[in-house]
């Protein structure tokens, strides 16, 4: 099962990504902690794509699939941007004394703590994340 949800780069559309994990969720019956993860993450994701992939330019879109393996319980999903992608593997650590306090820069530290996997690929522009349900 491969499920895509496609839309312009707009804040607001993240009541879409929303409206469809908990679709997904309904379908799929997957557990609290997984749907609360899954929220976590894609939501995060899609504002990352939106902001700071696609600059907020409505003319280009963020791209959401969906796949899912009953067989080995993963559900993964991939958000991509039609941005230059960013440097995933030199981003600050929110958890440093000097960022405590900055109201930004957590989005990849809880997409990484909360996915079972993550995959950065097409320089940035493209983050699948693995989930266990």
């Amino acid at each position: 099962m491969v499920n895509t949800l496609e839309f312009a780069s707009e804040i607001k559309n993240i009541a879409l990504v929303e409206n469809f994990i908990e679709e997904l969720h309904a379908a799929h019956n997957f557990g609290d902690d997984a749907f609360g993860n899954i929220l976590v993450c894609l939501t995060e994701a899609t504002n990352n794509a939106i902001l700071h992939g696609n600059k907020g330019d409505t003319s280009k879109k963020v791209t959401i699939n969906v796949e899912h393996d009953p067989k080995h319980q993963i559900m993964s999903f991939t958000v991509k941007d039609e941005g230059p992608g960013f440097d995933y593997n030199n981003l600050p650590d929110p958890t440093s004394p000097e960022n405590l306090e900055k109201t930004s820069g957590r989005g990849v530290f809880l997409i990484m703590k909360l996915a079972d996997m993550v995959i950065f690929s097409d320089n940035g522009a493209t983050c699948e994340m693995q989930f266990k349900v």
